[in-house]
């Protein structure tokens, strides 16, 4: 419906046939076929359905993008983290944030709002400091890494040693014993950098070093470190370990190479403390023809404790927010529910959606597609997507109607944290892609804050996130699996 009205949609037909030439989709009311199939649609059919809804996306859009909508999800955000601030896993103000949320989509007339309980990771941080004694004085911008342990209060007093690589690491393992290892590895994407960060504590502690410094996983930097979780390993001792500045990694690599003697005082107060109890934040559009059929819009509602948590993950939860508060003002209700979560505690590896996936994953069979936005809310460059060459065919059906802002493509890999649980059981994925440079610019920094946030940019994030979801959602199959 646009505005109250049912827009007119094409008679589903059933067919047992094969036409040469024409891909055929195996597919029956309402569900999606696992093996063989007794009935049949091409994709002709699927093609002709989907098209019909080009006045529905355009409806969305304009609201979205021009209309009321405008704004309305940058402005709600701002609204939330100028409030609260950053929303650290079992913190008070996490909690805080899940309260107002609550209130919020109450107050926006979604249905079945409601907190679902989970028990989350509690870590502070604490004062920290690192201070390079040697070859001069000079004071370093530190970020302890989460569930990193503290110091001994007076600290660790040590010589460096400087790597780039965990091979180097293990060719000059006999000159890390008694030293902090400082690692200064090459970012050339985030996946392969993220490595040192989680695991270099545990690589340096094997050598046997007092602590580990990691440059931090950034493409650009202005001096700013950035934090993010890391890991220990049973039966390898626990050291404590930050992240440094770009800068200060490339500056005592420079060091090193020339023969200078480098040493650092680090100064740790982190401290873990008993799991913390928390929720994931559930509202729903009621399908009205399948309401036990389910597509998934996702983000997550904590953050860092730094900044104000406005990129990662405000943006993705507040246009998966705007999704369904678009369809809902449009007086739009489709066939299947359209479930929107907020999770909780993803930046500790996705503690709050494995813990959802736990309760709901015998209902499995029935989730039709899950989305997950969190990679950033700049201008978006398409939609990433993981399922069967035949639900993909079908996607790209879907984003043909976000041509009227040029946003079309269907790209491979639409896993997420909080989503792969259900796409590793079948269930078909997707993410919401745009500039990754520039999200790992400000990711898990100080920097990140409403300033880096574009209104209009969010604008087009969530239009793409609601016709999608929508369109999907009202199909009257769910995307087929393999």
């Amino acid at each position: 419906m646009i505005l109250g009205r049912k827009l007119p949609g094409k008679t589903m037909k059933f067919l047992l046939f094969i036409f040469v030439g024409v891909h055929l989709l195996p597919l029956a009311s309402g569900k999606a076929i696992h093996g063989n199939g007794t009935s049949q649609r091409t994709f002709q059919e699927i093609k002709e359905e989907i098209a019909h809804y080009g006045d529905v996306a355009k409806a969305i859009i304009n609201f979205t993008v021009y209309g009321k909508g405008q704004n309305r999800s940058y402005e709600r955000l701002a609204l939330l983290v100028d409030t609260v601030g950053p929303r650290l896993s079992g913190s008070k103000s996490l909690e805080k944030a899940i309260e107002i949320m609550q209130q919020n989509l109450q107050g926006d007339g979604l249905e079945n709002v409601h907190l679902e309980p989970v028990k989350i990771p509690h870590w502070e941080r604490g004062e920290e400091s690192a201070v390079m004694l040697e070859p001069r004085i000079h004071k370093m911008a530190i970020l302890g890494l989460g569930s990193s342990i503290g110091t001994p209060p007076g600290g660790i007093t040590a010589e460096v040693l400087v790597v780039t690589s965990f091979d180097e690491l293990q060719r000059r393992g006999p000159d890390a014993e008694g030293k902090i290892v400082v690692y200064n590895q090459p970012y050339t994407n985030y996946s392969a950098a993220v490595q040192y960060r989680m695991e270099g504590a545990v690589e340096a502690a094997k050598v046997g070093a007092l602590a580990s410094l990691i440059r931090s996983v950034a493409s650009f930097s202005i001096y700013s470190p950035h934090t993010g979780i890391q890991e220990y390993q049973n039966g390898v001792p626990k050291i404590p370990t930050a992240c440094i500045t770009v800068e200060d990694a490339e500056m005592m690599s420079r060091m090193a190479s020339r023969g200078n003697r480098i040493v650092i005082q680090l100064k740790m107060g982190a401290k873990s403390y008993p799991d913390a109890d928390s929720f994931n934040t559930v509202a729903e559009i009621t399908g009205s023809k399948y309401p036990e059929q389910v597509v998934l819009v996702s983000g997550h509602l904590d953050s860092w404790d730094v900044g104000q948590g406005a990129l990662d993950d405000g943006g993705g939860a507040f246009i998966s927010w705007e999704a369904l508060s678009v369809i809902k003002d449009l007086g739009l209700r489709p066939k299947r529910t359209l479930r929107l979560v907020l999770w909780t505690a993803e930046e500790q590896g996705g503690v709050g959606s494995s813990q959802y996936y736990q309760l709901h994953k015998a209902n499995s069979s029935n989730y039709s597609l899950v989305m997950e936005s969190d990679l950033g809310t700049f201008l978006p460059s398409g939609l990433k997507f993981t399922g069967s060459n035949s639900a993909r065919i079908i996607m790209e059906e879907v984003m043909s109607l976000l041509q009227p802002i040029n946003i079309t493509q269907v790209l491979k890999a639409g896993d997420g944290t909080d989503i792969n649980f259900w796409i590793q059981d079948g269930v078909p994925g997707a993410s919401l892609l745009d500039d990754l440079y520039k999200y790992f610019s400000f990711h898990h920094s100080h920097g990140d804050t409403m300033t880096v946030m574009d209104p209009k940019q969010m604008n087009l994030a969530a239009a793409v996130w609601a016709v999608v979801s929508y369109v999907v959602a009202d199909l009257e199959e769910m995307l087929p699996r393999s």
